[in-house]
């Protein structure tokens, strides 16, 4: 204890003035003295020799040391040192993280968005699932069959017009766009939908059509009697009637037929309808009706939806001179010229202008997608337009357009070859812009049913091409399990018979009415296979379509090679299609075979790749029984309608080989570093 002190008292004296700062209390305030007094010898002042200066390198450091101490401990090297290479060390990290950063983002690809990275589940709503037993499918019970969609590894949710109309045309004779038909629920069931799709990570589209309204609308009823701003809200011109016999402004159809002109006896003009007479158009050329479309599509993006479909809009602008049209058959006595394939429809359809509109559409959708997740969809419907007309609807390099227009070249095939579907797919992938990203459907509600139109031993082969394509595949309620048309015509319903044959109820189970409602009756009949041919029943089948769907949909949702590779279209004859998926980084290559002839087929896969190996292990078949077997690429035998996902190495991928690249797509460039377990651009 006594050294102790000593030690410390030694400390103490040491110090400047006798005085330290221990860290806790003040040093007080030590007079200055005047330096020429230094000599002079103070009154009472005891000369004490002053002790000698100790030499730091004996003095340890230790805790609690006053400040002035650890300073002189502090500057040696040996502290000084180390200190300063760990702060420069730290410096150059930071600095290189965020190099790394930014180079990982300037290398990245764009990352798809939720409408590319799953598929899209297209649901007619009347038919799908009835919850208040009134035969009639609604809202609610889309809510009910979510966890079934979800299963299926659905990543988008669309449903066709369920606006308030009368039933002309499908409720595609809108009465207001901002109600809904109560046939379908309220708009509090459509609210709780939204936010049950979202709850369960799925996104939600709706069909829209702006072409038209119903005649029961309240803008067209207050454009009849010339009501202020309504007056033009819809197309209407000067025409002659005279007992009961109407001659119209020109020669322009409908496209169910005879005139698209239509008097009004209350207002003595008549009004333009490209569609039924209970269709009137509106009319595009006045910014008011443009308006009104932004303020309802506003509307329905405020209550969450995240995109449209949007429905005829190549009808949305006319010609304004209402010029003839020409006759397919110049021959022809013009009038018996009715139906609308008579006549060439250059100015009724796609008229300059209208894209515009569509990308008006476009700006006020983006509104409403700045918030990150929250892009909003936008596809375009444009059945019966050429290839190169349908393409512009991507819109340009700066312009921005539709996402994608839907693609209906599958749907509209009614007769399968190799040839046939060869000539589908490759009309759209050599023809659509660089960058853009391609869709796929094999049906709608506007198409006979698959099964219907081809033959159901087909329906596995076309759902395995659907999800090995490039892009967003999109399936028609029912299409899992393999509906077909309902053959019964004597229909009490105001509808073109023909038309309702795709719509049948959903097939749920063997119960009463397929597991469809529990009335007594439906809207539509279900069709006579549903004791087979329904949900419940292929759940427990191994090998069912719905099974082989399920599948093919997580093997999309997680190959990157089916997400993000090559397409190489490599063969097509008579019977069969040949095409890989591939990926640069990834060896591994999935080489798709289908066979769409009427019969077995026989292929010598080296003779198309001349470096494929003789034996390929099947990853999915048609035929469950084969998966994870090999088969001999020499003679690679197929029955009617099946189908192969073979998988294998390759070291120099096909797109690379001269001999493939003009047969070879990719929308969105990537390529896979398996040393960092990412995707990049720079290729």
């Amino acid at each position: 204890m006594s050294e102790d002190k000593d030690r410390r008292d030694s400390i103490q004296m040491s110090m400047k003035g006798c005085r330290t700062n221990n860290g806790f209390v003040q040093n007080e305030d030590i007079p200055e003295q005047d330096p020429d007094s230094r000599d002079t010898p103070q009154p009472n002042a005891v000369s004490i020799p002053a002790p000698e200066e100790p030499q730091l390198k004996v003095v340890r450091p230790y805790a609690g040391m006053p400040k002035e101490v650890l300073f002189q401990f502090s500057g040696q090297a040996r502290y000084r040192v180390p200190r300063e290479i760990l702060f420069w060390l730290t410096v150059v990290s930071v600095f290189l993280l965020i190099g790394a950063t930014i180079a990982i983002i300037i290398i990245s690809p764009k990352c798809l968005d939720w409408w590319q990275a799953g598929p899209m589940y297209q649901i007619y709503p009347r038919s799908f699932k009835d919850s208040d037993k009134d035969g009639n499918g609604d809202l609610k019970g889309i809510q009910e069959k979510l966890d079934y969609i979800a299963a299926l590894n659905i990543k988008t949710i669309w449903i066709t017009s369920f606006y308030k109309s009368p039933l002309k045309d499908f409720r595609y004779a809108v009465e207001d766009f901002k109600e809904i038909d109560p046939i379908f629920g309220t708009m509090k069931d459509f609210e709780n939908l939204v936010a049950a799709v979202h709850d369960k990570g799925l996104k939600l589209i709706i069909d829209f059509i702006p072409n038209h309204t119903s005649d029961k609308h309240p803008w067209f009823q207050s454009s009849r009697t010339r009501s202020g701003k309504y007056t033009d809200y819809y197309i209407w011109h000067n025409c002659t009637h005279a007992n009961g016999v109407t001659t119209p402004p020109n020669n322009w159809l409908s496209v169910y037929g005879n005139s698209s002109w239509q008097f009004d006896e209350e207002r003595k003009q008549c009004y333009f309808h490209q569609f039924l007479k209970e269709q009137p158009d509106l009319n595009f050329r006045n910014p008011a009706v443009q308006e009104e479309i932004k303020e309802i599509i506003k509307f329905w993006l405020s209550k969450g939806v995240d995109g449209f479909s949007f429905d005829a809009v190549k009808f949305l602008l006319e010609a304004k001179d209402l010029r003839n049209e020409i006759q397919v058959n110049t021959s022809q006595i013009p009038d018996t010229v009715t139906r609308y394939s008579e006549l060439y429809h250059d100015f009724t359809t796609t008229q300059v202008g209208m894209h515009d509109l569509v990308r008006d559409f476009r700006q006020t959708m983006n509104q409403f997608s700045r918030e990150p997740g929250r892009y909003r969809f936008m596809g375009t419907e444009v059945s019966a337009e050429s290839i190169e007309r349908t393409m512009v609807y991507y819109g340009l390099s700066f312009i921005q357009e539709a996402d994608f227009p839907f693609n209906k070249y599958l749907a509209t095939l009614d007769t399968l070859s190799g040839h046939t579907v060869y000539e589908a797919i490759t009309s759209w992938m050599e023809n659509m812009p660089e960058g853009k990203w391609p869709n796929w459907m094999i049906g709608g509600p506007e198409t006979s049913r698959l099964t219907s139109r081809v033959g159901s031993e087909y329906v596995n082969a076309m759902n395995m091409l659907l999800f090995t394509l490039p892009g967003t595949p999109i399936t028609y309620y029912g299409e899992e399990i393999g509906m077909g048309d309902i053959s019964i015509t004597n229909l009490n319903e105001r509808y073109d018979t023909n038309a309702l044959l795709s719509k049948s109820p959903m097939q749920w189970d063997n119960s009463s009415n397929a597991g469809f409602t529990e009335a007594n009756h439906t809207w539509l009949p279900t069709n006579s296979d549903y004791h087979t041919v329904n949900v419940d029943v292929q759940k427990t089948q191994p090998s069912s379509a719905l099974r082989l769907y399920q599948d093919l949909s997580l093997l999309h949702a997680r190959e990157l090679l089916l997400s993000r590779g090559w397409f190489c279209l490599l063969r097509d004859d008579n019977h069969s299609v040949v095409y890989t998926r591939e990926l640069d980084g990834i060896d591994k290559v999935f080489l798709v075979v289908l066979n769409f002839g009427e019969s077995s087929t026989v292929l010598n896969l080296q003779e198309t790749i001349s470096d494929v190996p003789t034996k390929l292990r099947i990853r999915l078949s048609t035929n469950p029984a084969s998966k994870g077997s090999e088969v001999d690429t020499r003679a690679l035998f197929l029955e009617k309608g099946e189908g192969l996902i073979l998988e294998h190495r390759m070291k120099t991928l096909l797109h690379h080989q001269e001999a493939f690249r003009d047969k070879c797509f990719i929308s969105n460039r990537a390529c896979y570093s398996s040393v960092l377990d990412l995707l990049y651009s720079s290729c």
